[in-house]
């Protein structure tokens, strides 16, 4: 029998048994609604089953409006700022060369690879009261952890990747010839960076930030630890998310959740369109 008839047999077979094709999707399928629609759905009905009325009024008390606006914000300044440090060190780990780049460039990925309660420990350990900083900071009136900088330093550093990471794979492929012929044509550095590398590397950098944000919303390991909590100074949507479980509250909770997950989703959903465009653009090209 040549390679050929044997292709032929195999396709034949692969005909006659659709369940293999099926079966695959099958699977694949019912694995992703188990993980993912069925909690979905399960949240959803726990937090709507009493009515629009009373999702309102579990998401408007005054404590769960200044869980939200904490968490939003903390997360919208983490942004801001891993959106700059972020394309900064993807920049320099790509263009530049330099004693420990590759010890670096590896140490990026270790916010993915600690446990968050170990973040949380190790900025209380730093900054804490008793801490190596906090012990020169405290007599000074500066309040680092048990109070809002904790909080924005503890989602900077669980979050920090995601712009790099975002990034990186676009500076990577990019040409120079244009950035060269702006040297000689008398641009500095600056300006060639603002007008041809920019432009070019602001979707990644919009990508970076959307998931820097979504991970920030829903951040609890670490914010438990440093934020000490405190209803209307310190308290964030996720650790009130847990407080009222252990209140055995559980209708407020995923009423609440269910707010950070459909702007989480909507945040996906975003991040998505911008890759799908980006994609589409260098089809074009």
């Amino acid at each position: 029998m040549t390679p050929s008839d044997s292709d032929q047999v195999a396709a034949t077979v692969y005909l006659r048994r659709p369940w293999g094709k099926w079966g695959l999707r099958t699977t694949a399928a019912t694995y992703l609604g188990a993980m993912i629609v069925v909690p979905i759905m399960a949240i959803l009905h726990s937090g709507l089953e009493e009515g629009l009325g009373r999702f309102w009024q579990s998401i408007s008390e005054p404590i769960a409006v200044e869980a939200l606006y904490l968490t939003l914000l903390t997360a919208a300044i983490t942004t801001l700022i891993n959106a700059f440090m972020g394309t900064m060190a993807a920049y320099v780990l790509v263009r530049h060369n330099f004693p420990g780049q590759r010890l670096l460039n590896a140490l990026i990925d270790m916010p993915f690879a600690v446990p968050t309660l170990v973040t949380g420990v190790m900025l209380v350990v730093l900054y804490g009261p008793q801490g190596l900083f906090g012990q020169w900071l405290a007599p000074h009136g500066i309040e680092i952890v048990f109070a809002k900088p904790g909080i924005v330093l503890a989602l900077l550093l669980v979050t920090y990747p995601f712009t790099v990471r975002s990034v990186q794979p676009v500076l990577l492929a990019m040409e120079l010839d244009q950035e060269q012929a702006a040297y000689t044509l008398g641009a500095s550095r600056w300006t060639a960076f603002w007008r041809i590398v920019f432009p070019s590397l602001l979707p990644a950098i919009l990508t970076g930030s959307l998931l820097t944000f979504a991970r920030a919303i829903g951040e609890f390991g670490s914010i438990v630890v440093v934020s000490g909590n405190i209803p209307g100074r310190t308290l964030t949507a996720p650790v009130h998310i847990f407080g009222l479980i252990e209140s055995d509250n559980q209708k407020a909770a995923s009423a609440i959740s269910i707010l950070l997950l459909g702007l989480s989703f909507s945040l996906v959903l975003i991040v998505d369109w911008l890759q799908r465009r980006k994609e589409a653009g260098r089809a074009r090209v």
